[in-house]
């Protein structure tokens, strides 16, 4: 499920930078994506992934299966460091360590046991939450750059942390006919696909791992919580205080890597636009020696890692 996960966000990500930016809440970005073969390889990774998400969350509580998917963000950076060259600072390396570590904490303290039920009031509140989160991705679509991304990756996480909440008593379903019947199947669906749309657009802004990063973070706080009080999740006696100090630095160690993530690629539409200006710059231009066009169109090396 952590590899599934890791592999899905890195190849989303590739895919989300040579797409056009979107400026709006467009759903048809999802249409668009999946004309990239490399993002539907990772929506492939992603459902994998989900499916065996949702088979864990019949019998393991929402703060351990939530944090686990969280530590896919550390298999997108080893294979964004070893497959696409990333340099990650120390402090995110750092962070990673403390983010596996809490993990194992976490793993070392759930105790396994079926959902309890939701109730009407639980569906309400999901469907409210529904509307809440596509009228703030509505207008938070605006913002650019890093806060773009963070912002719209924890609208993302909010709307699969819901989605996780719908999961986890729908998976003790009892049949196939059950199953379809209940609502909590239609509501995980539609706040799947509100996420998703989120972080297509939250990884066009700029940094992968500031946008899955702030979306484990929202993510995993709603649902725990949420789990804990209503849904039957458990910890071994004793071990409280584990839980307590796992989940704590899973949730500061992801946080924390929305402050140190670095840009890790530009879109291919922009390189594009910026060689074709630079081409016209150069043609109009009288023959000059290399240092002197360089300088007179201000060429510079990008800084930025691909």
């Amino acid at each position: 499920m952590i590899v599934a996960y890791g592999v899905a966000n890195l190849l989303q990500s590739v895919a989300a930078a040579r797409t056009t930016v979107h400026h709006t809440f467009d759903p048809g970005l999802l249409l668009r994506l999946a004309g990239h073969r490399t993002y539907l390889v990772g929506l492939l990774c992603q459902v994998a992934g989900f499916v065996l998400a949702f088979l864990a969350r019949r019998d393991l509580p929402l703060f351990l299966v939530q944090a686990s998917v969280a530590a896919g963000l550390g298999v997108t950076a080893i294979l964004g460091v070893v497959l696409l060259k990333w340099r990650l600072p120390v402090a995110e390396v750092v962070l990673l360590a403390l983010l596996f570590a809490g993990i194992t904490a976490l793993v070392l303290s759930a105790e396994p046991a079926q959902s309890g039920p939701l109730g009407p009031t639980g569906l309400v509140a999901l469907g409210v939450a529904l509307g809440v989160i596509a009228v703030c991705g509505f207008f938070a679509v605006r913002l650019h750059g890093a806060p773009g991304s963070v912002v719209l990756g924890s609208l993302a996480g909010m709307a699969f942390s819901a989605a996780a909440v719908a999961a986890r008593p729908l998976a003790a379903a009892p049949s196939a006919e059950a199953f379809l019947r209940d609502p909590l199947l239609y509501l995980l669906i539609a706040h799947s696909l509100v996420g998703q749309l989120l972080l297509g657009l939250a990884m066009q802004r700029g940094s992968t791992t500031a946008a899955v990063a702030a979306m484990d973070a929202a993510g995993a706080v709603p649902a725990a919580i949420v789990g804990l009080l209503l849904l039957n999740d458990r910890i071994w006696p004793g071990r409280e205080w584990l839980a307590g100090v796992g989940f704590l630095v899973t949730l500061l160690s992801v946080i924390g890597l929305t402050r140190y993530a670095e840009p890790q690629h530009h879109h291919t539409s922009t390189r594009e636009r910026e060689r074709a200006m630079v081409g016209i710059g150069s043609a109009a231009l009288p023959p000059a020696p290399l240092a002197d066009q360089a300088a007179s169109t201000g060429l510079r090396r990008p800084t930025t890692r691909s």
